[in-house]
């Protein structure tokens, strides 16, 4: 058995030699949150399976490789190399990351309405303090998070993407994370704030991508602030090397008759662990959270959603879906919570899952947490097989048995897909499911 310490000292050596850098001696407000985390971080230690929320998800190879922070390395990458991970000709502003940093030369930095930004979080530190001070580390707490207090004590760098009230932006903005291979085990902490004024509209893609095969770790939290009367479009799109290790935090903060949709599509990654937590905050927000896993080989993906409703009259409708082959493994935990004083609220939680091997097995707990009389509430789950009779009516209309279960598969994710309205992200995401589900289907 690895000793508790043992597991916890690359992390807090590393600190010791972050602390010396530049970026922490010029930010004495933020080291003094990086400090604190750190602290909690070495009072709880990797979560374990003896942990109700982690009961199903073993983090020991992770745990077991000595991860060291990846310093700013080759960026020799060119915009071919990343284009099909990019959405082409779209009307995008685009902030591209390599190894956990930002790098310039891939990016799209067009110009932006008046007053708003899309840029490298360490460029809003060094440059707008004033907009960034009051938001960043102040939702996505760590005392109950090691991984979001690792990711807290190593903020350096991630985006910052900010609209002033009453902007709308038709531009997507796309910020996309690339990860090389590296000649030792690396990890790096992206660290998104997304701020969003009153009364404005943003469509934002997070993509995290692994160009080569290896073993590294992304550990990830964005922090979404929702003003009033602001719509919000947030799509993940979680496509790491096969060996590398995913654990991401969304937070989101919605203010009064706001309306925020996420969308996760995870198909990479040995193991992943997609936290989504969400506060309805004031009276008349909404917010939908989509999702769909698909796993082949080994592979584990773990969905945590949380869905505070903190005040009355708002609604949420929450789906996920997953497709589970050969040997891997998958995780559902939802819980919406309805505060004393949250009546009229109305939440919908449904997650169903397929499994096309007699091997692949998932866990799933929707959850109810009511303590206001006067609400709708649903939610249920279901695990099942391709239908034999759908998969009979095809074959007699002369499909191949793999093409067949390739089309009853897709059908199964079309709900999520359809969900999607940005065309050219639902025609890539189209584009690579339907490689992985034929790959899967031999």
């Amino acid at each position: 058995m690895i000793d508790v310490i043992d597991e916890k000292t690359p992390y807090l050596s590393s600190f010791a030699e972050f602390e010396k850098s530049p970026m922490a001696e010029a930010q004495p407000w933020l080291n003094a949150i990086r400090k604190n985390a750190i602290a909690r971080f070495g009072e709880l230690g990797f979560p374990n399976t003896r942990q109700e929320d982690w009961r199903f998800t073993s983090v020991s190879p992770i745990v077991r490789t000595p991860f060291k922070p990846a310093a700013p390395g080759r960026n020799g990458l060119t915009v071919a190399d990343i284009s099909n991970y990019t959405f082409g000709e779209v009307d995008c502003a685009q902030v591209v990351f390599v190894d956990g940093h930002f790098s310039e030369h891939l990016s799209s930095l067009r110009p932006l309405p008046r007053g708003a930004r899309a840029t490298s979080l360490a460029k809003a530190l060094a440059t707008g303090r004033d907009l960034v001070e009051p938001y960043l580390a102040r939702y996505a707490t760590f005392e109950n998070n090691a991984f979001t207090a690792l990711n807290t004590a190593f903020i350096a760098d991630g985006s910052f993407v900010y609209l002033p009230s009453g902007t709308v932006l038709k531009d997507i903005v796309h910020l996309l994370f690339v990860s090389t291979r590296r000649a030792e085990a690396a990890v790096t902490y992206p660290r998104n704030l997304i701020v969003i004024g009153d009364g404005s509209q943003v469509t934002i893609v997070e993509s995290y991508v692994g160009l080569e095969k290896g073993v590294y770790f992304t550990n990830a939290v964005t922090e979404i602030i929702a003003g009033s009367n602001c719509v919000v479009d947030h799509y993940k799109l979680q496509r790491e090397s096969n060996d590398a290790f995913h654990i991401g935090c969304l937070q989101v903060q919605q203010q009064r008759d706001s309306n925020f949709t996420s969308h996760s599509l995870s198909l990479g990654a040995s193991l992943v662990r997609n936290g989504v937590n969400v506060v309805l905050d004031a009276e008349g927000s909404e917010c939908v959270l989509n999702g769909l896993y698909v796993t082949k080989g080994k592979q584990h993906v773990d969905n945590h959603t949380s869905i505070d409703h903190a005040k009355p009259h708002c609604n949420s409708k929450e789906l996920y879906k997953g497709i589970l082959d050969d040997s891997s493994t998958g995780v559902f935990n939802g819980k919406v919570i309805v505060r004393k004083n949250a009546q009229k609220t109305n939440a919908r939680q449904t997650n169903k899952n397929l499994l096309l091997s007699e091997d692949a097995l998932v866990n799933t707990a929707p959850q109810l947490e009511i303590f206001a009389d006067d609400v709708k509430c649903t939610h249920g789950a279901t695990i099942g097989q391709l239908d034999e009779e759908g998969l009979f009516y095809l074959r007699s209309r002369g499909i191949d048995e793999s093409s067949a279960r390739t089309l009853l598969t897709y059908a199964f994710a079309a709900e999520i897909l359809s969900a999607v309205k940005v065309k050219p992200i639902q025609c890539q995401i189209d584009l690579v499911l339907l490689t992985r589900l034929s790959r899967l289907h031999g």
